[in-house]
């Protein structure tokens, strides 16, 4: 059963998800890869404020490529998750709701993901094209410079994605390898 989630996400959107949902977003996420995760880090580190509000808000890793006529953004696949781990829980800790990404998160993220109740999606890497057609809208924030990696707010509309890591901690990175583990 696909569960669709009208964004922004509630803390009981996140309690009632699991580890393995189907989920389809609607709403408004924000993006941001590598090098924006570290500017927002260094801000973090010296006491700084953010060029923008995450609170409450669900970040794509993603960096799209150029958009074709017709379309908001071009295919718009997600990035390796793991290239954020050391940035995440700050994040977290600062309200972030949640993630969406490809690919195992740490212990320190899985920690993070727990004590602030949060979650993690993917996107399924090699769709890039099909996720775009869910990308309605782009908006620019801040970080121009960064070009694909600036951070944007998307418009989505049924934007796919599957609970990697639930609120409890439960994560199918470790629970559906072992469904195909011989004895």
């Amino acid at each position: 059963m696909t569960k669709k989630i009208n964004l922004p996400i509630t803390d009981n959107d996140i309690k009632n998800l699991k580890a393995g949902d189907n989920v389809l977003l609607t709403g408004s996420i924000i993006t941001g890869r590598d090098a924006a995760h570290k500017r927002l880090f260094e801000l973090i580190q010296n006491n700084k404020p953010l060029p923008v509000d995450i609170t409450g808000e669900l970040i794509y890793y993603v960096g799209p490529a150029p958009a074709k006529p017709g379309y908001a953004v071009g295919p718009a696949g997600p990035t390796s998750s793991y290239r954020m781990d050391k940035y995440a829980p700050s994040l977290l800790d600062l309200g972030l709701k949640g993630m969406i990404g490809k690919g195992a998160r740490n212990r320190d993220v899985i920690d993070a993901i727990v004590r602030n109740r949060g979650v993690y999606l993917v996107a399924i890497g090699g769709a890039a094209a099909l996720i775009a057609k869910s990308i309605k809208k782009e908006e620019l924030l801040c970080y121009e410079d960064l070009g694909t990696e600036a951070i944007r707010r998307y418009t989505v509309e049924d934007f796919p994605c599957i609970v990697a890591i639930d609120s409890n901690g439960n994560n199918v990175y470790e629970t559906e390898p072992l469904k195909y583990k011989k004895n």
